[in-house]
């Protein structure tokens, strides 16, 4: 059985591989390299805390009892995010919370302005600007249908491409790329109007 200090040097290949003949101390250690990022990755999309925790952690449970199912075709980081996303897809179809209002049916006014989504654009040398900022995007993120929300931070955040997205989601790529135009048209349209009222 390895020491703790010999898993904080090992790469997350040969811990995984540990991690399959049994040893917990090495996929503790990459619970701990990952955990962060997965729970931000459910909090994106769920946007509740205790949801996001849940999931999280149903997130490491499935991915111990899938270890053997991992072949290393993408990295482990890879790996353990798209269980995330399928669970939190799973719980939110469950939820199937329909808006009443729909996104399809925005003025045109905002149309054009859906390239500018400023989620990488931030002043980095302005601390706070940048948290009233992140605080206007979760506050838009959470007015958008879980659909078009999703498919926002998948492409947004995971980089995922449209085929890729379509294939998570279950839809066609004419859908996905149907949501994420009307996601970013709202979030624009969001955003400015939270701007305004900040000015008032």
């Amino acid at each position: 059985m390895k020491n703790d200090k010999d898993h904080s040097s090992a790469n997350d290949e040969a811990l995984v591989e540990a991690a399959k003949q049994g040893d917990m101390g090495a996929f503790e250690e990459l619970v701990a390299r990952h955990r962060d990022k997965i729970y931000a990755r459910a909090l994106s999309m769920m946007r509740n805390e205790d949801e996001a925790i849940d999931l999280s952690q149903e997130a490491w449970v499935k991915s111990w009892q899938r270890l053997n199912q991992f072949h290393g075709e993408s990295s482990f980081g890879t790996w353990i995010t798209r269980i995330v996303i399928n669970l939190c897809l799973d719980q939110l179809r469950r939820r199937k919370r329909r808006r009443t209002e729909s996104i399809e049916e925005m003025d045109e006014e905002s149309g054009g302005v859906e390239r500018q989504l400023p989620v990488v654009t931030t002043n980095p040398t302005e601390r706070l600007e940048r948290a009233e900022l992140r605080k206007r995007i979760d506050g838009a993120l959470e007015q958008l249908s879980h659909e078009h929300r999703t498919v926002l931070v998948l492409h947004e955040f995971e980089d995922m491409e449209y085929k890729e997205i379509a294939r998570t989601m279950g839809c066609s790529i004419g859908t996905v790329m149907s949501r994420l135009f009307y996601a970013r048209r709202k979030m624009a349209a969001l955003l400015a109007n939270l701007k305004t009222e900040d000015l008032k």
